[in-house]
């Protein structure tokens, strides 16, 4: 399994779901599954990933919040959450996507 944040540098909430995903690796039994960093600097680079905006988060791949949403453009993501609209996903959220999965 491989992890993955893809974000971009002007948007700061890479590190709290780097966190949050540790967390919820934990709750799920997968603590010491790694996780990887990517910082996209150029919207080629978008183009060749899951790109959704900064963070998003892929896990063998494949966006663990799909959408229509895949971009190029270097901007910052918007979630849906049980407080509404955030930056990030819940640690909750994280741990229901990844368990979803059969990880």
């Amino acid at each position: 399994m491989k992890i993955e944040v893809l974000y971009i540098d002007d948007c700061p909430n890479w590190v709290e779901v780097g966190r949050r995903l540790e967390d919820a690796l934990a709750m799920v039994g997968n603590s010491r599954t790694p996780i990887s960093y990517r910082l996209l600097r150029t919207p080629d680079e978008a183009a060749e990933v899951s790109f959704a905006g900064s963070p998003t988060i892929t896990l063998d791949g494949d966006d663990l919040f799909a959408t229509n949403g895949r971009t190029t453009d270097l901007a910052c993501r918007i979630y849906f959450t049980p407080s509404g609209l955030a930056g990030l996903p819940t640690t909750e959220q994280l741990m229901k996507a990844i368990a979803s999965r059969g990880v």
